[in-house]
């Protein structure tokens, strides 16, 4: 089979396209054809090697992917050969033709729903669910920011806000982004590069501040969030790409809270609980991922460049 092939750790041209042998799965793992495969943004820290969860060279990229069961072993008790399925990691890497992963990692992908679109849903979705009701607790009627809300966990969090009946701002850096962002149904939408847009935010919340903020980049944004957010707010770091200075008084005087995340931290019980959630929402039509661009998997390296740019409008994905 083809599979993107990553042999030292560096840039984007480190990527490159080999045959390999097919992966074989042991009794209790699923062999998955992958249609579709996910680039999120952690795919290329690892490939840099300054993750702290970086694989063993050599290694096959990616956590996210769709595609139908090609193979189930003797002991998978949940799939059998031929379903539809989303992978929300694998044990081998979906830039593949092929990947293998453990049963749990893998969910039903329900008829309505492309591939492509599957293969938008195990990190972005994830982290989306996470941060709004597993860290920040997010509840009906309370307002939320969501920075960075045309990405992929940006998208994701805007659907399962609104469809939680909250009310949404967001942020975008180009007009393609903001009116991607409204088509998502976000209440307000401001261009984080006008000057002065967080006026904008402000007059959303009648000057009370938001409930919640979910941030994609700390280290831009992190001491300003703190001047937005509402009076018990909290603010959840989802991304963040070098050091910050913040005035800790913005958060004693409101009894606010930063709360970090990662899913590396969730356990399978809410791993369960997350997905449970997110078929639920596919199903009843809340929540249909947003495709930004499908390339051949051989343009890898093009994807891991443009994943980290700004001014994103979906999520981008690898056809193998």
């Amino acid at each position: 089979m083809k599979a993107i092939r990553v042999r030292e750790f560096g840039g984007p041209e480190v990527l490159s396209v080999e045959e390999v042998p097919d992966p074989r799965g042991n009794a209790a793992q699923l062999v998955v054809r992958v249609a579709a495969a996910g680039v999120n943004p952690v795919d290329t820290y690892k490939r840099a090697g300054w993750h702290a969860h970086s694989p063993a060279l050599p290694y096959t990229p990616g956590e996210d992917g769709a595609g139908t069961v090609e193979w189930a072993g003797a002991d998978a008790k949940l799939f059998k050969q031929g379903d539809r399925v989303y992978l929300a990691r694998s044990v081998t890497g979906t830039y593949a033709e092929l990947a293998v992963c453990e049963e749990w990692q893998a969910q039903p992908l329900p008829d309505d729903i492309t591939f492509a679109q599957g293969a938008c849903l195990g990190v972005p979705y994830t982290t989306a669910h996470r941060a709004l009701f597993g860290r920040a607790a997010a509840r009906e009627g309370e307002t939320v920011l969501i920075h960075g809300a045309s990405g992929g966990v940006g998208i994701a969090a805007v659907q399962l806000a609104v469809g939680a009946r909250m009310r949404v701002a967001g942020t975008a850096g180009t007009v393609e982004g903001v009116r991607l962002v409204e088509a998502q149904g976000a209440h307000a939408v401001a261009n984080h590069h006008e000057q002065n847009y967080e006026e904008v935010l402000r007059e959303f919340t009648g000057g009370r501040g938001f409930d919640v903020i979910i941030e994609m980049l700390a280290n831009v944004n992190l001491d300003r969030d703190l001047d937005l957010v509402a009076r018990f707010g909290r603010v959840v770091v989802v991304g963040n790409r070098g050091r910050v200075e913040i005035d800790p008084r913005k958060a004693m005087t409101r009894d606010a809270s930063v709360h970090g995340m990662t899913l590396f931290n969730v356990e399978p019980a809410e791993f369960r609980a997350i997905h449970a959630a997110l078929f639920a929402g596919l199903e009843a039509g809340n929540l249909r991922p947003v495709i930004g661009q499908e390339l051949p998997l051989a343009e890898a390296a093009r994807a891991h460049r443009e994943v980290l740019e700004p001014g994103a409008r979906g999520k981008i994905v690898l056809i193998p």
